[in-house]
């Protein structure tokens, strides 16, 4: 038996469906989703070939002074602490810039 559809503005009666309401702007909503998705991959893809890029430069990053590396037995421990301060300093330039051309 297909499935019958109320009018807008009326109750359904019984045998009859009512589906539900989307909110205003729904088909917008899902493709600035949509593409919010995609940018965010492709900008995970240029990091990624970036650290790929860096780490056959030679360049040191990750292997700073200050960053700590513990070693034992069974365990060892890493912790970047001068690449992280150097990667927010670099990252905080970057963001004040493009809000800096944005305006």
């Amino acid at each position: 038996m297909p499935v019958k559809y109320a009018q807008r503005g009326r109750a359904a009666s019984p045998g009859e469906y009512l589906p539900y309401p989307r909110p205003p702007h729904y088909n917008e909503i899902v493709i600035s989703l949509g593409k919010l998705i995609i940018f965010l991959g492709v900008a995970l893809v240029v990091i990624g070939l970036l650290f790929l890029l860096l780490g056959r430069t030679g360049l040191p990053i990750g292997r700073l002074p200050g960053d700590l590396m513990v070693r034992r037995r069974n365990f060892s421990f890493y912790f970047p602490l001068t690449t992280s301060i150097l990667l927010s300093i670099v990252l905080s330039l970057v963001f004040y810039l493009l809000s800096r051309m944005h305006r």
